[in-house]
């Protein structure tokens, strides 16, 4: 199978070694196979090693940590700040120095959307940026698709605390630009990582159980989803948006094949994550409900 990149390129800060080996034309696109997502979540990085207690045995030094940049901007003169988001420790701020400078590869391998092998090094909630490494396995994101990953990204950015650990919100964040980029159905892709978004963090709550009865909800009656607790009777005067039983219960189990299921959860999205975000606007948002598609 054809690489869908350019060279790998490993940069390493400390020694300002640059090592480039051989791929396959970049302009050439391949097929996604079950080996993409084991790339950015096992595949060629080293776990650290860590102590008994779960810790790294190397408290202030990470090596090929997973991991993905978010955003990144202008640090001093020369250098860059860049969030990344780390399969085993979450949403880490790094310096990486001499990253503005015109012969600087670091640019070159801090993109968005592209699966690294990151090091660090430090002790303040600033760490130094020690060793990047591009992965590759991974199609890049087009047009609308590179759009929807920004949105993606945003959410992590206001919706998750840095270095707080969510590896298997890194993996549904991994399975959701694959799917991005071969073409699957964006809404789809959307609502299934919105939602898994609010699990990981927990503040979502099961929605397949009413919290009145803690029972199934019922598919055919009508129901509000509390922010706070979850799925309960819709009564009079309830200004959530009113969901079918059956689109909580869809939802629950990643079933967007339903239009009606589609609609609703759309507009119970929107309402959730517009209450844990606490009315602070999404830019991403505003620009695709510009252009009328999320």
């Amino acid at each position: 199978m054809k690489q869908a990149f350019a060279p790998t390129a490993t940069i390493d800060v400390s020694d300002a070694t640059l090592r480039t080996g051989t791929s396959e034309s970049g302009q050439e696109k391949m097929q996604v196979n079950t080996e993409t997502e084991k790339t950015a979540k096992t595949g060629s990085v080293k776990t650290p090693e860590r102590s008994p207690s779960g810790k790294s045995s190397s408290e202030h030094r990470i090596v090929e940590q997973p991991g993905f940049v978010l955003h990144s901007y202008v640090y001093k003169e020369s250098s860059l700040v860049v969030d990344v988001f780390t399969r085993d420790y979450g949403r880490v701020a790094l310096v990486a120095k001499g990253a503005k400078r015109p012969n600087s590869r670091l640019r070159g391998v801090l993109q968005t959307f592209q699966p690294l092998s990151i090091g660090w090094t430090g002790k303040s909630e600033l760490r130094t940026l020690t060793t990047a490494e591009w992965i590759g396995g991974m199609i890049p994101l087009e047009n609308s698709a590179l759009l929807y990953g920004f949105y993606l990204n945003e959410l992590l950015l206001k919706l998750t605390a840095r270095e707080d650990p969510h590896s298997l919100l890194f993996d549904h964040y991994v399975k959701a630009l694959n799917r991005l980029a071969t073409s699957e159905s964006a809404q789809t892709v959307l609502r299934i990582f919105e939602l898994a978004l609010l699990k990981e963090t927990g503040v979502a709550a099961d929605l397949s159980i009413d919290t009145t009865t803690r029972q199934k909800v019922v598919p055919e009656e009508v129901y509000v989803v509390d922010p706070e607790n979850g799925p309960r009777p819709a009564r009079m005067g309830d200004e959530a948006p009113r969901m079918a039983g059956k689109t909580l219960l869809d939802m629950a189990c990643e079933d967007y094949s339903d239009q009606q299921t589609q609609l609703q959860s759309k507009l119970l999205m929107r309402y959730l994550l517009a209450h844990h975000l606490n009315g602070v606007p999404l830019q991403t948002r505003k620009i695709l409900l510009d252009l009328r598609q999320l």
